[in-house]
């Protein structure tokens, strides 16, 4: 068996794993000690990435479903065929007709993006959605408010934190950040610490907590405001950091201080007292803050995400030691003017019939549907999908079954035979991450970590890395420009560097074949690496601003022409990964990175005015009840546990012998209900039902049901767990950003009659 250093691709945090691998195949992972982010850090989920790559619904070849059968065919008759309905569709429809949607197995394998969103900019769209529009963009559009730059956001500084406000994450589960439970664990262990917990239900971090604070379900706009208010009445807000680095708080200071947060607090169910005693300690000490799904797919959700920014602020919590930072990346400091949200928002399209605006250029899955499921003429028409599994990992199954079956083309990119891919006209094989060249980033502070993640087994069929099946298509369609023989020449030489100086010449005589600039590296320098992937990353280490090359330096490299040869040439010497870059915290100025005019932080956000004017006790209270007597529980569509992961985990091999997907329910409400513990119930909301083992537990609060997300897998013809975005009505989302209310769906458990 040889030991090969690779990643997890199951979730944003991509830790370091060493693989065994033996005869061409995945028998044994472990954490990688040498990765210096993770350390050797790994869930349950890492370890068990050979169910990933191995497994009986794996794609080996592209397929056309002719009739309903799926017939197999060769890669040039798909992408012959498959360019064809594009350009038809395009030429009679116009290229609002056509989609591309992306979801969560990008995260891992993101290098495709940048060729799949080429093809779509090649075919005129504007349309791409993806999965960070099903959980981010509130956040997002608040931050490109407040601070300037929709890409721009915090995090907590938890090596220097001395309290830590969680709100609706559960990190012992979740993960979400680097070692998350060794670094929350030693916190919650400091007698130096606090931790503070708020959640709905004892979870598993709020075990740890300090404090935690049981909010009622959906109420988390009422909790901010009234912590805001508390702040400002007591007059504990941080003065002279409003004045150097805010605008326009006085003019929502109102909002704040003319508001009853006790009246608040009674309707979220928490003590008075023990919420201002927080915003005490929040006040008086280096305090940071993170939240997540809880809030951010919740009632209120982007208003939410603004309070977020509200609160740190007043309390000086920004760009200060211990508190929460602006992480740096390869484009940090760049000096580049980008565009402003405004600018964006002004140029881009809004969604046909839902109106949506696009938020750091995607649109929300949750209106899909909607824009498919319409005989407006600009409807959508065909959609491409790429790693992506919307019917089993976005909100609404059934009306997305019923608006992909009226699509003139649908097409997915998988590894899998997934339920999309089984409705698709035309199903084509990727290599999976652990057969393909990627690269793992992660901007963080000081310092910036890379590592590229190269193929650790063969592939055993006529699969293609993702990107190359992007380039074949936007080949056929006529998208790559004409690339002279003496570039593809000097690529083939092997000296990089002058491939570089032949690159740029190309490039000034052809200035228009910049906007293809992937394609031109990938029929180049692809051909001569052996993956397109890996020539885009190639690409992506060429350009770094003059403050990233200071960086670079503080960590051995080289400044000048060659540093991105250099630092590509280290991540391919060290398939561990690297820190590539360091600040010197004690000179960095944290503000450099706001976008705004002023370089300020605006809190003056006029949108959020007539909505924070809802967050009234009284009119919430009523909100709350509403639909009460049909739907008498409120659901969470998602809970992170060491047994789900997202959908491309198909095999339920994995969790055999565990309890791996169950509805949850207090004691009480199974006793009220007369259920028992490992009965069937069926669970229904206003979207749909699901039949659901139930789990009586006090890991929950009374009223509050969860069930698990990544299941109702369809494997090998048989169906696993509780599909619960079947759950989820798509409708019921966000006003703003369009992300579903996942964590407050009112619905109904019932008993299944046995015969």
């Amino acid at each position: 068996m040889e030991w090969k250093k690779t990643t997890c691709v199951l979730c944003a945090n991509l830790c370091g794993l060493e693989a065994g691998v033996e005869e061409n195949r995945i028998v044994k992972v472990r954490g990688d000690k040498d990765n210096p982010r993770s350390q050797g850090y790994a869930c349950r989920k890492g370890l068990n990435i050979k169910h990933y790559q191995h497994h009986a619904d794996r794609l080996t070849h592209p397929l056309k479903n002719v009739g309903g059968t799926f017939e197999r065919i060769s890669w040039d008759q798909a992408i012959d065929e498959v360019a064809e309905k594009l350009s038809v569709i395009v030429n009679d429809c116009g290229p609002r007709s056509v989609a591309l949607m992306m979801g969560g197995g990008a995260i891992g394998c993101p290098s495709q993006g940048v060729f799949a969103v080429n093809v779509l900019r090649g075919l005129g769209s504007q349309y791409l959605y993806t999965a960070l529009a099903q959980e981010l963009t509130g956040r997002y559009w608040v931050d490109g408010k407040t601070y300037g730059n929709q890409h721009l956001h915090t995090n907590p500084d938890l090596d220097e934190t001395d309290m830590l406000l969680i709100v609706g994450w559960n990190p012992m589960m979740s993960h979400h950040t680097p070692q998350a439970r060794r670094v929350l664990t030693r916190l919650s262990k400091s007698p130096d610490k606090v931790l503070v917990v708020v959640d709905p239900r004892p979870s598993e971090t709020a075990k740890l907590a300090d404090i935690h604070l049981p909010i009622r379900p959906g109420t988390d706009a009422l909790f901010y405001r009234a912590m805001i208010s508390i702040i400002l009445n007591e007059g504990w807000e941080d003065r002279e950091f409003m004045k150097f680095h805010t605008t326009g708080f006085e003019t929502v200071r109102s909002w704040f201080t003319d508001f009853h947060a006790k009246a608040a607090l009674d309707v979220c169910e928490l003590n008075y007292d023990t919420v201002k005693e927080v915003c005490r300690l929040f006040t008086t000490r280096k305090s940071s803050h993170h939240s997540d799904l809880g809030v951010l797919m919740t009632r209120h959700s982007t208003l939410i995400s603004y309070l977020e920014n509200v609160l740190l602020t007043v309390c000086g919590r920004i760009g200060v030691a211990g508190g929460n930072l602006f992480p740096i990346g390869l484009r940090s400091g760049g000096g580049r003017r980008r565009e402003t949200p405004d600018e964006q928002e002004a140029r881009s399209w809004r969604t046909v019939v839902t109106d949506y605006p696009v938020i750091t250029g995607v649109y929300p899955p949750n209106v899909m549907p909607e824009e498919i499921s319409t005989d407006h003429q600009d409807r959508l028409r065909a959609v491409i999908v790429s790693t992506a599994n919307p019917l089993r990992s976005y909100a609404d199954t059934s009306a997305y079954e019923e608006a992909f079956k009226r699509l003139d083309l649908l097409v997915t990119v998988d590894i899998a035979m997934t339920e999309t891919a089984a409705l698709s006209h035309y199903v084509l094989p990727a290599l999976s991450a652990y057969e393909s060249w990627d690269g793992v980033q992660g901007p963080g502070f000081p310092e910036i970590f890379m590592q590229f993640r190269r193929p650790v087994v063969e592939p055993a069929a006529e699969q293609l890395e993702a990107g190359e099946i992007f380039l074949r298509l936007a080949d056929r369609l006529g998208f790559v420009p004409e690339i002279p023989d003496w570039l593809y020449e000097a690529a083939q030489r092997g000296d990089r560097l002058t491939f570089g100086a032949a690159l740029m010449e190309y490039l000034r005589s052809n200035p228009k074949a910049g906007k293809s600039l992937p394609y031109v590296l990938a029929k180049t320098l692809g051909e001569q690496l052996g993956s397109v992937q890996l020539a885009s990353l190639w690409g992506l280490l060429q350009n770094l601003s003059s403050p990233v090359h200071e960086m670079a330096a503080r960590m051995g490299f080289h400044p000048g022409p060659g540093l991105g040869e250099e630092i590509f040439q280290s991540l391919l010497n060290h398939p561990e990964g690297l820190w590539i870059g360091r600040v010197d915290s004690t000179k960095w100025d944290h503000f450099q990175a706001l976008a705004t005019e002023d370089g300020r932080i605006h809190l003056d956000v006029p949108e959020m005015g007539a909505w924070i004017q809802e967050i009234d006790p009284a009119l919430e209270l009523e909100k709350l009840k509403k639909g009460e007597a049909d739907y008498p529980f409120i659901m969470s569509s998602g809970r992170h546990m060491d047994y789900n992961a997202n959908s491309q985990m198909r095999d339920p091999i994995w969790n055999k012998g565990k309890r791996a997907c169950t509805a949850i329910m207090h004691p009480d409400d199974a006793k009220k209900c007369g259920f028992m513990d490992g009965q069937m119930v069926r669970v229904a909301t206003d979207a749909g039902e699901e039949k659901c083992e139930l789990e009586v537990t006090k890991a929950t609060r009374p009223g509050y049901i969860m069930i698990p997300h990544g299941f109702g897998l369809v494997y090998q013809g048989e169906t696993y767990g509780a599909n619960a975005n079947r759950l989820a009505k798509n409708t019921h989302r966000d006003r703003l950003a369009g992300t579903p209310y996942h964590r407050f769906i009112r619905c109904r458990v019932e008993a299944i009659e046995t015969t």
